[in-house]
């Protein structure tokens, strides 16, 4: 398996579509709830967006990567983010000129969450089809609640949020360039996950199975279904993100996911 080199063109690569999935989100958001005041903006080739106050897609994406930030670009997007009543979030990539951290520190940021961004080369191995007990398939249009449910019930071994991760998944599902997958034994949904495609990369997300099921291979099921689809549209890399030295990090790695950088999220 053959892995481009970690460069600044890779970088705008992987960043470029984690920003262009979480602004599909956002408008999925927009369209569902306007009374919410979901939106985007786009200054110098940084996404910012914003979808509610303390909300995990409220950020930046891609700062310095696609075009130099100065003062003036930073005063446009603090603006953005204030005149909702939000604090700033700038996830930055190490890739990006060291101008921008300087710029962050001088402007009274500080750095408080670290995420791994990982990814590995797509090929023709990619596209065989799963032989475990547990297959995983696309969701079918009117399938949604089915998904959100599922999405919901999965994650709530970690988290005492299943409604806000079923209103979650509920807006993924709907979000343009989003596909979502079921994982299911003997026709009943064992877990969830999504892939969102951009300019031949595939991003993964949200992957979970629900806790009586785990250890059934519904994982397993899940990524290959989401990388053999990935393969039929024409993708040849996929990313994801997880906490450094995570089990997601390591169950990725064991897939033959790389570590591509390290990302700072800083708050201003």
């Amino acid at each position: 398996m053959s892995y481009p080199l970690v460069d600044l063109a890779l970088a705008r690569r992987l960043e470029r579509t984690e920003a262009r999935a979480n602004v599909a989100f956002v408008e999925a958001r927009a369209e569902l709830r306007p009374e919410l005041g979901a939106a985007w903006i786009d200054v110098g080739g940084t996404y910012a967006m914003f979808d509610g106050v303390g909300a995990p897609t409220t950020q930046t994406f891609g700062l310095g990567l696609f075009e130099p930030v100065g003062p003036a670009e930073m005063e446009t997007i603090e603006r953005f983010f204030r005149e909702r009543g939000s604090e700033v979030m700038q996830e930055v990539s190490p890739i990006a000129p060291p101008e921008v951290v300087a710029l962050l520190v001088e402007r009274g940021y500080r750095p408080f969450e670290l995420s791994s961004v990982l990814f590995r080369p797509l090929g023709t191995a990619d596209a065989a089809p799963s032989v475990g007990e547990v297959r995983a398939r696309l969701v079918a249009q009117g399938e949604e609640s089915l998904y959100a449910d599922t999405s919901a019930e999965a994650w709530s071994a970690t988290s005492d949020l299943a409604d806000f991760i079923r209103g979650y998944a509920a807006i993924t599902a709907r979000a343009r360039g989003t596909h979502c997958f079921i994982a299911e034994l003997d026709g009943a949904p064992v877990g969830a996950g999504a892939l969102a495609l951009h300019d031949g990369v595939a991003l993964l997300a949200g992957a979970a199975t629900i806790p009586r099921w785990r250890g059934r291979g519904g994982q397993r099921a899940l990524l290959e279904a989401r990388l053999r689809f990935a393969v039929e549209q024409g993708a040849d890399l996929a990313i994801m993100a997880a906490a450094p030295g995570s089990s997601s990090q390591r169950n990725a790695e064991r897939q033959g996911f790389r570590i591509a950088y390290t990302r700072i999220k800083w708050r201003g």
